[in-house]
């Protein structure tokens, strides 16, 4: 892992050590129901690195609240409730939908008067026609496969404190947005942001996504182990695709199973990798918290933003 000179390093026991008041509220069973697809972790992680977090994250929570009551003091203004943002990044395959899931679950849990919401930029790809139309289909996951746009006016609403902001709907089972199909943000406490793209910089873009942000999250590991864990979770979607005709992986899974697994091999190096190498990892750097993960998914550091 490349030297990150502005970010405190902390192993797991270090970090643990941070907060253990709260104990974890959920049994191994609901914690499987919460977990990505392939994706692994324990009760034993959650306690460990988990409960520190939120606690950390109400910290910086009752500091954002407080702020806004002092920023509308200044303006003579009556203060209104802004949403708490939080942006997970980290390359795909990674778990970082296991943290938003998990950290939702938490939130709520531990802080049951706030309105906890959850999406995933995701849902402001193109759709499968329009990246289609312009050609870069095989460049789906990249800066210029997203609805930008629509992304940032949908932070903007939020924030601004808009009723029922409507975001669109991906689906990974047709791998592609879902038609008249979305979801209503309604005035959320919190909104947890998960995306390859939480953090990046897009050139022609005069607002970013991490302008909205109060707190982001990397969720970060050796891109050999990410590959791994992309073709594992890819095996695993060919053991069960074949149920489902309408299934994006239905074709491979009734295929040829090992054209099928060089044909992920290929969009790994050729698509993912390079997304990751181009744009995802460069963004590290900027996000408040880093998780840095290894075998098995198991998390053995994490990295705090010094300043």
């Amino acid at each position: 892992m490349a030297e990150l000179i502005n970010y405190d390093s902390f192993t797991k026991e270090q970090w643990k050590q941070f907060y253990q008041e709260a104990r974890v509220p959920m049994s191994q069973e609901s914690l499987q129901q919460i977990q990505a697809f392939n994706d692994q972790i324990s009760l034993q992680d959650v306690q460990d690195i988990y409960i520190p977090l939120v606690y950390l994250l109400s910290l910086k929570l009752a500091q954002f609240k407080r702020w806004q009551v002092v920023q509308a003091n200044f303006l003579k203004k009556e203060a209104h409730d802004v949403p708490f943002i939080i942006g997970i990044a980290g390359s795909v395959a990674v778990g970082k939908s296991t943290t938003a899931r998990l950290l939702a679950v938490l939130l709520q849990h531990f802080f049951t008067s706030e309105r906890i919401e959850l999406i995933t930029t995701d849902g402001f790809l193109y759709p499968n026609k329009v990246l289609e139309e312009k050609g870069i289909m095989d460049r789906k996951g990249f800066p210029e496969s997203y609805d930008m746009k629509t992304l940032i006016q949908f932070l903007n609403d939020v924030k601004a404190g808009k009723p029922n902001v409507e975001a669109p709907t991906y689906s990974h089972q047709i791998y592609d947005i879902v038609p008249d199909q979305s979801q209503i943000i309604d005035r959320p406490n919190v909104l947890i942001v998960e995306g390859i793209n939480t953090l990046q910089l897009p050139s022609n873009e005069q607002v970013y996504v991490s302008d909205f942000t109060d707190f982001s999250i990397y969720v970060d590991a050796n891109p050999q182990l990410v590959e791994q864990w992309y073709l594992e979770r890819f095996k695993a979607l060919l053991d069960t695709a074949f149920q489902d005709p309408k299934n994006y992986y239905y074709p491979y899974a009734t295929g040829n199973r090992d054209d099928a697994i060089m044909m992920a091999e290929r969009v790994w190096r050729e698509v993912d990798l390079v997304n990751l190498n181009e744009f995802i990892l460069p963004t590290r750097s900027r996000a408040d918290l880093i998780i840095h993960k290894t075998n098995n998914h198991l998390i053995d550091r994490l990295l705090l933003r010094k300043y």
